[in-house]
């Protein structure tokens, strides 16, 4: 017997067709205004501190393409109950990270490097369980490559240097961090 269904014929399309199309015309399609502006100040951290263009480009486009995809596979349905769970632990973990990222930014000399970086460990770990049979390989490596960048310790450190050149980037991150939480979005 045949299995074929038109349905995961669509998502398999969609997911594919949109992982070709991450740029910024699509992304406001997806991406609210407030993540956007927060993507962009990621992009401009990652090119500062690598001193690569390309690489930073690939990081946030990493980011664009998983988030878009995971929007997909729940807009279809195709988490079990046990995955939802995990998905609910995964964005508690975002949660507590966003909460995280702002005290260290609005309470000087609180910033722990560990403890940022375990938090988004946590949080890379809990969706590549999420997505583990829902993903290829391939997307699997955007995602440990997205959360091995940004949970960088030395990354972080800049950072989240007072007297360094990120302090305006972490500034609008923190700021738009700060509007996601306030709406509900977080």
């Amino acid at each position: 017997m045949e299995s074929f269904s038109s349905k995961d014929m669509a998502m398999q399309a969609q997911k594919k067709i949109l992982s070709h199309m991450a740029n910024k015309s699509v992304v406001h399609m997806f991406i609210d205004d407030t993540s956007s502006e927060i993507l962009d100040e990621l992009y401009r951290v990652s090119k500062e501190y690598s001193g690569n263009r390309s690489e930073a480009q690939k990081v946030v486009k990493d980011l664009i393409k998983i988030a878009v995809k995971i929007g997909v596979l729940f807009r279809h349905n195709r988490f079990s109950p046990e995955e939802l769970s995990l998905a609910q632990d995964f964005k508690k973990k975002l949660h507590q990270g966003a909460m995280t990222a702002i005290s260290f930014y609005e309470v000087e000399f609180t910033f722990d490097k560990t403890v940022m970086s375990e938090i988004l460990t946590g949080c890379r770990d809990l969706l590549l369980k999420l997505v583990d049979s829902h993903l290829t390989p391939k997307s699997h490596g955007r995602i440990n490559h997205v959360f091995n960048h940004y949970s960088d310790p030395e990354l972080l450190t800049k950072l989240y240097n007072p007297d360094g050149p990120f302090k305006p980037n972490l500034t609008k991150i923190c700021t738009g961090l700060n509007r996601l939480l306030e709406e509900g979005t977080l």
